[in-house]
């Protein structure tokens, strides 16, 4: 399988008043095209800023990184941002909607930066929102959904752009367990589709339903195993 993710010797430091922390020491990391895999870590373990650099919401000190034969290690903003918009979709713990706008808006929002016709975006949002099972709620707004259903339109709005990656930075911390195991079968829907998933999590349950579990300790890569 082709290499979605390549990252080799990728370190990112921080300067904190005087003091300068090194949050990323030397990672290699290479991810194929179709993967499911879980990124873990205690506090400090530099998975977040692991996560900001694979989203393309940060650039790495040194070393490179080739996203989708693309090498963003020395992009400008404008450049990531094109970049995100394209190649990854996010899904945030919070969910980050916005308050204002429909489920259907707000899944095709992405496809507004993209420069689609409303027609187009309007039909490819519906399509979404019915894959996540939510096509009776497209004219709610967040405050009339629960919380799963807010997370649902979070990864429809993930998907609508066709991305490389989807991007989950511990999608399950703000709902409870039943409504959590819903949201890990959806995102394993997902990945049976042929979509890369990355999920960001400090759960072991959440973690094992990943294919590959790769563990952050002090900046690098501690180990990188297959799960059976």
């Amino acid at each position: 399988m082709p290499a979605v993710i390549e990252l080799k010797d990728i370190t990112r430091h921080f300067k904190i008043g005087e003091v300068e922390v090194q949050a990323l020491r030397g990672v290699n990391l290479i991810i194929n095209r179709g993967e499911y895999v879980a990124l873990m870590g205690p506090s400090g373990s530099g998975k977040s800023t692991l996560m900001n650099i694979l989203g393309c919401l940060d650039t790495p000190t040194s070393g490179s990184y080739v996203l989708n034969n693309n090498n963003v290690s020395n992009l400008s903003d404008n450049e990531l941002a094109e970049i995100r918009n394209k190649e990854i979709g996010f899904v945030f713990q919070t969910f980050n909607l916005l308050a204002r706008s429909t489920a259907l808006d707000n899944v095709a929002l992405p496809l507004v930066y993209a420069g689609k016709s409303k027609k187009d975006r309007i039909q490819r949002a519906k399509d979404v929102l019915s894959n996540v099972g939510l096509s009776d709620r497209i004219t709610h707004k967040p405050n009339e959904l629960s919380g799963g259903q807010r997370q649902r339109v979070a990864i429809a709005r993930a998907l609508v752009n066709d991305p490389s990656i989807i991007l989950a930075d511990e999608p399950t911390g703000n709902l409870d367990t039943k409504t959590s195991y819903e949201i890990m079968e959806l995102m394993e829907e997902i990945h049976q589709k042929g979509n890369t998933v990355v999920i960001v999590t400090h759960e072991e349950d959440i973690a094992r339903r990943a294919k590959r579990i790769v563990r952050m300790r002090d900046g690098k890569i501690e180990s990188d195993t297959i799960v059976s």
